[in-house]
């Protein structure tokens, strides 16, 4: 067999678009609308004896898609959703108490930096989290950011002043969180292939019912005990869920230790439909945080009662639990791209549509079980969209490099929001936030369509 003639078997995916000659220097030189990948070694143990389908050879094929262990690795990566993106997701919470009480002297735009450094840190340390788990595996990073994100806590416990705040909750516990959430859903991969997208759905539901439960938490130990033994609470409730983590979330095939090269960082760039992705998910994630960001504001600036309003993220990310799961089952019958185009358009659609004229109580709460119902497949799927394209051994770098792109929207999406509702109020807003949902969306649906074809039947 030569080595232009080592492509998949014609399939729908691939109908329209002629695949690429094999290279024997790359890692990943094959895929079909499957996410089957096959390396150079994979292709070599195939023309040995009886040949194999190149399509049955790739890592996806053999993945067992169920059994104890993998289901063990969801429950794993279920804990760690619930510590890292609901932990995230109250940040509502401290930034209320901190403007009323703790920070009191400091302006809303210096508060706002907290939240939105923890943000940035928790993507930003994508490269180095993705290289470390592509060379050594989970174990350690899950155990250092364990570690580090109960110490971070524990010390914003303690904290009275604004850069102490910074350093333990915006800075030191998000590298944990970074740490914790990558290694874990890096591993997903490895364990399904069929049943990918309902594996990352059920795991990402961890974070919304941490969502829901930390806000509402965290604002009546508040009320009733005090800041400090909320905080610590917080972080053994934490702790114990990140023990069980720890223990359960493992790779399915031992990682290579490899020292990091500067292709391993470019090549994936060189890729225009990587790059799509890249683009888009870092427009979706600026359209997505608006609302998680400001809806509370804006619920009160129309009127609604503030202790309602208070328990309009919790709505939103009880929303998120059904459409995290319904992403996911979705994206393993009709493809993960399919899904996640089809399901994001709609939340831009009901930013632009639902949220523009929202002034009542009701229309308020009912964009925010909407808003949150739709664009679960945000959470559910990224890993998912990242891993079809991608080699075994580079879905932690690029996860990293997407995560990476994706901080930057999450530390300006708040200054960005803020000095257009200072110069063009509300609608300016949530029109930023919607045509921003729908610009992230058309990019993912051209990589979409750069690698399976224009066909609307296509499950990619």
């Amino acid at each position: 067999m030569s080595a232009d003639d080592r492509t998949l078997p014609a399939s729908p995916a691939h109908s329209t678009e002629k695949q690429p000659p094999y290279d024997p220097h790359a890692d990943d030189t094959i895929r079909d609308g499957n996410n089957s990948i096959q390396s150079d070694v994979q292709l070599k143990d195939a023309e040995k004896g009886p040949s194999t389908p190149p399509a049955q050879v790739n890592w996806g094929q053999d993945a067992p898609d169920g059994g104890l262990e993998a289901w063990l690795v969801i429950v794993g990566n279920w804990c760690a959703c619930f510590c890292s993106f609901g932990w995230i997701n109250s940040i509502g919470t401290f930034e209320d108490y901190y403007s009323a009480e703790l920070l009191r002297g400091y302006s809303e735009s210096d508060i706002s930096w907290i939240p939105s450094l923890q943000i940035f840190f928790m993507m930003a340390m994508g490269p180095v989290v993705g290289k470390i788990f592509d060379s050594y595996g989970p174990r350690w990073l899950m155990i250092g950011g364990s570690l580090l994100h109960v110490f971070g806590l524990m010390m914003a416990s303690i904290s009275t002043e604004y850069y102490q705040i910074m350093l333990s909750q915006g800075v030191c516990s998000a590298i944990g969180v970074a740490s914790v959430f990558q290694a874990a859903l890096a591993c997903i991969g490895g364990w399904f292939n069929q049943k990918r997208g309902i594996a990352y759905g059920i795991a990402a539901t961890g974070g919304s019912v941490g969502g829901v439960i930390f806000p509402i938490m965290v604002s009546r130990l508040i009320d009733e005990i005090s800041f400090e033994w909320a905080m610590r609470i917080s972080a053994f409730l934490i702790l114990a869920l990140l023990v069980i983590a720890t223990a359960t979330v493992k790779t399915r095939t031992p990682p290579i230790p490899s020292r990091a090269t500067g292709d391993q960082f470019i090549q994936p760039l060189t890729e225009p439909a990587f790059v799509a992705v890249m683009i888009g998910i870092f427009l979706f994630t600026i359209g997505f945080f608006v609302p998680v960001t400001y809806l509370v504001v804006q619920g009160i600036s129309a009127g609604m009662d503030p202790d309602l309003a208070g328990y309009l993220v919790p709505i939103l990310n009880a929303g998120s639990l059904f459409g995290r799961l319904l992403s996911g089952f979705a994206g393993d019958k009709i493809g993960r791209y399919n899904a996640f185009i089809i399901v994001c358009y709609i939340t831009g659609i009901m930013v632009l549509a639902l949220w523009i004229p929202a002034s009542s109580d009701q229309a308020i709460i009912a964009f925010a079980v909407l808003f949150g119902f739709f664009s679960g497949a945000y959470i559910s799927l990224i890993a998912a969209l990242i891993v079809q394209i991608s080699p075994l051994r580079e879905i932690g770098i690029r996860t990293g490099l997407v995560f990476l792109l994706a901080s930057i929207g999450g530390l300006t999406t708040g200054p960005m929001a803020g000095r257009i509702l200072d110069a063009s109020g509300w609608d300016g807003v949530k029109i930023f936030a919607g045509v921003l949902c729908l610009a992230g969306t058309t990019f993912v649906l051209a990589a979409r369509i750069k690698l399976a074809g224009p066909g609307l039947t296509t499950v990619f």
